[in-house]
């Protein structure tokens, strides 16, 4: 099957920022740089094997769809669901978080 891309909505992209910017301020450019390089390999594993995330949280969230897969190396989950013609990324959010608190504003 072929890989699908990879969607991240604008909270995801925000998020992703935020964590950049934390890991720039706390642990300098190479972390940072390294949790992007982690980050773009999780997104291509998703995108070619998008059943392969969790659906822990699904029930939980009421969104049976709900997937996640942890950025290798960091504590970050993304979390997705699989479109027939992309991966929606809904949110990249530290794993320490209340995450059903943060994933409330999801469709």
């Amino acid at each position: 099957m072929k890989a699908r891309p990879v969607v991240p909505r604008e909270r995801a992209a925000r998020d992703v920022e935020e964590a950049v910017d934390y890991l720039l301020a706390e642990a300098g450019t190479q972390v940072a740089l390294a949790f992007i390089d982690a980050l773009e390999r999780a997104y291509a594993h998703i995108g070619a094997n998008p059943a392969s995330g969790s659906a822990r949280y699904a029930h939980e969230l009421g969104l049976p769809d709900a997937r996640f897969w942890r950025v290798e190396g960091y504590r970050y989950l993304i979390f997705y669901a699989e479109q027939p013609d992309h991966i929606d990324v809904w949110r990249v959010l530290h794993a320490q978080r209340d995450l059903p608190a943060w994933m409330t504003d999801l469709p």
